[in-house]
């Protein structure tokens, strides 16, 4: 895929950092002294809207962003300058030294093995610290069978082999819940869904040009590309009718959990 593109991303900011804030209540230390100098990972911190939630919450910690796009981390240094950013991909993170907290919104859909890489990551925390993640669990919605959907059609198919491979396809909740519990790891785990009022279909267009869409819209040839955009726009039409003051509602469900280490 190209690069990832920062201000596309932060196009809805607000909708997109409600998670972010939503998980990070939930992180605490018990019995820990307050201020305490925590060492924290950011993974798949993108523009740094979700570090600059953990400065704001752990003021004295040492936060680590970690990203694979190059134009991510420049604006996170850039928006952030008091936490360190790195080039790293989750897929291969093992840490020398383990953290306090191993922090990650709206990442790791992007990372295959879920089912090896959720308990090596709860290894990447010392004991008593915590594993912190938020995953979207969208794929089975309209905003998503769409881009398949599309992606089959003519022109598009014979540049879009694979493309929905991209994504790693959601286990059931209990299934985390077993993944970290089976590692000794305290679980609380949840689901959201989030319900996004959208000006209209183009705007859910829009949401999705910056994640979802990159793998089946970046292979497309130039001239390509638009058509793509505006056959998912007419898809978003009919798959989030119009409600009663004109806006498009957008479901947009989350897998939650938080696992501590056994002290």
């Amino acid at each position: 895929m190209a690069d990832w593109n920062p201000t596309l991303y932060t196009r809805f900011e607000d909708e997109r950092t409600r998670p972010a804030r939503d998980l990070l209540a939930r992180c605490s230390f018990p019995g820990r002294p307050e201020g305490e100098a925590l060492r924290i990972a950011d993974l798949g911190c993108g523009p740094g809207n979700s570090t600059e939630l953990l400065v704001e919450r752990f003021p004295k910690a040492e936060i680590t962003g970690f990203d694979l796009s190059p134009a991510m981390l420049e604006e996170a240094r850039r928006r952030v300058p008091g936490a360190r950013f790195e080039t790293a991909d989750i897929a291969d993170f093992r840490p020398a030294r383990p953290f306090d907290l191993v922090y990650s919104n709206a990442a790791l859909q992007w990372v295959r093995g879920h089912e090896t890489l959720i308990p090596r990551l709860l290894d990447a925390v010392v004991p008593g610290g915590l594993l912190a993640a938020q995953v979207p669990d969208n794929l089975a919605d309209p905003s998503q069978t769409a881009m398949h959907d599309i992606a089959r059609e003519a022109p598009f198919a014979k540049h879009l082999t694979g493309a929905g491979e991209a994504r790693e396809p959601i286990a059931p909740l209990a299934q985390y819940y077993d993944w970290l519990a089976g590692a000794g790891a305290a679980v609380e785990i949840w689901m959201t869904h989030y319900q996004h009022p959208m000006t209209d279909a183009a705007a859910i267009t829009d949401w999705f040009r910056s994640t979802g869409l990159k793998p089946f819209v970046d292979p497309l040839p130039d001239d390509l590309k638009p058509l793509f955009l505006e056959r998912y726009t007419q898809a978003m039409e009919t798959g989030y009718p119009e409600r009663a003051d004109g806006k498009r509602l957008l479901a947009f469900p989350r897998l939650f959990f938080v696992a501590r280490q056994p002290a």
